[in-house]
């Protein structure tokens, strides 16, 4: 069910890795950076709620969400293969466009796949496996071009050849392992059909004003969380953005784009990137156990604070070891992300409006995204002083933020059904019949 979730996070582990290098080899400035991303959250605010819209009232032979899965995969792994060989900004730009787009199309119905496919007793387990198949494609995209480098792939630029041979190479095989990655999801599960065939009918001729009616009638518990999304999301953005470039920059001094001391640079970031992808895959696996007996409230809350603490400390520290240990936290804080607050929030929603429920979550992560990338390229171009380092540390108070609103969400306390569950597995108490009112995962 979630293996597809593998494919898509090597494409986005690539993209996180390596775009705003490749925007600084064809020449992107420091303050052009923010808005040479836009094409992540802007894309995302369209397509998520709309794809999830659509996909609510989807039925054929594929099923309900798989037709969004293969659709977006083809597309993506295209764009994948077209990236590295841009050979002008405006080529890398809207092929960005282009990939985000498909990724947003084969990404969205997996969270609504998940709440489709499992109860709520299961939901924090069945998230915590899709954040666990998220780190590792992202750990093995995040090393890639460092192991190919190892293997004799050269990683030398010029001026005819501005993007490195690595990268266009980890590239290329992300884009193979992303739609083989969801094809083995689209063939390997089934989804059930609809109770009522005559009532989704119906529902197909609803326009997209039901997105708007679904906004305004949004559950208080979603309402609380977007503001937790909010601040995590404003984070994670300056973190995508800067981070691998203020390595190279701002810790190792590079000032050349095609100097060995650069790439040295970026090396450490991405292997910093993979630190925290390999840390929040262990950390998804501890989740499925911890799910079950720790609410996901503050599982959430715990994480983020170590995050924060993570990021804040990158303005003092430059030892490799110790960015290491600094994104040791990160990723703890990126296993909750992926699956606590969907825990959270998806026992929250009704199951006819899951899909578009969940697009119109995305909204609380991409509009921070929006507000980062337009301010902070303003502020960077007429406050020399705010440095692409400065931009990281800014993001670990953010998430410091959002570790403290998660404690305002309301919540139940863990249930006594799946305390009694975990006791049957460990042999303590003998199998009783489960109680009639659902588990919720809060």
């Amino acid at each position: 069910m979630s293996f597809g979730f593998f494919g898509i996070q090597f494409g986005w582990g690539l993209q996180m890795g390596n775009m705003s290098a490749i925007y600084e080899y064809l020449g992107a400035s420091e303050s052009e950076l923010p808005l040479l991303w836009l094409a992540a959250p802007l894309t995302g605010l369209v397509v998520q709620p709309i794809i999830g819209h659509m996909s609510d009232r989807t039925w054929g032979p594929l099923g309900r969400r798989r037709p969004y899965f293969l659709t977006g995969a083809l597309l993506a792994s295209l764009a994948l293969l077209a990236m590295p060989h841009s050979s002008a900004l405006w080529m890398a730009a809207g092929l960005l466009w282009v990939l985000d787009a498909s990724v947003n199309v084969s990404m969205e119905p997996f969270r609504a796949f998940v709440a489709d496919l499992l109860p709520d007793e299961q939901r924090t387990v069945g998230f915590a496996m899709q954040s666990a198949f998220i780190g590792a494609g992202a750990v093995i995209a995040s090393k890639l071009p460092g192991w190919l480098h190892d293997w004799g792939i050269s990683i030398s630029t010029s001026v005819t050849r501005p993007i490195p041979q690595t990268v266009i190479t980890a590239f290329t095989v992300g884009a193979v392992v992303f739609f083989l990655a969801v094809l083995w999801t689209i063939v390997t599960t089934r989804e059930y059909p609809p109770e009522d065939l005559e009532a989704l009918r119906r529902k197909q001729s609803e326009n997209f004003g039901h997105i708007w009616i679904a906004f305004r009638e949004m559950p208080a518990r979603m309402k609380q969380l977007a503001f937790v999304q909010f601040f995590t999301w404003m984070a994670l953005f300056c973190v995508w953005i800067f981070f691998s470039v203020a390595v190279a920059r701002n810790i190792f001094g590079a000032t050349d784009t095609h100097s060995e001391l650069y790439e040295r640079g970026m090396n450490l970031a991405r292997d910093c990137f993979a630190q925290y992808n390999f840390v929040g895959f262990i950390a998804a696996l501890v989740f499925l156990w911890l799910g079950r007996v720790i609410s996901a409230k503050w599982i959430h809350v715990v994480s983020l604070l170590l995050g924060g603490l993570g990021l804040t400390s990158v303005a003092v520290i430059r030892e490799p070891w110790m960015l290491l240990t600094a994104f040791t936290f990160v990723g703890i804080a990126w296993a909750s992300i992926l699956s606590m607050p969907y825990a959270m929030l998806s026992s929250a929603l009704p199951p006819e409006r899951m899909g578009v429920y969940m697009g119109i979550f995305n909204f609380f992560i991409v509009i921070p995204q929006i507000v980062v990338a337009i301010v902070l390229s303003r502020v960077m171009e007429h406050f020399p002083q705010v440095n692409r380092l400065t931009a990281v540390v800014f993001g670990g108070v953010c998430m410091l933020v959002a570790g403290i609103l998660t404690l305002f969400v309301r919540s139940t306390e863990v249930a006594p059904r799946r305390l009694q569950m975990v006791a049957e597995e460990e042999g303590m108490l003998p199998t009783m019949t489960p109680p009639e009112s659902p588990i919720t995962p809060e």
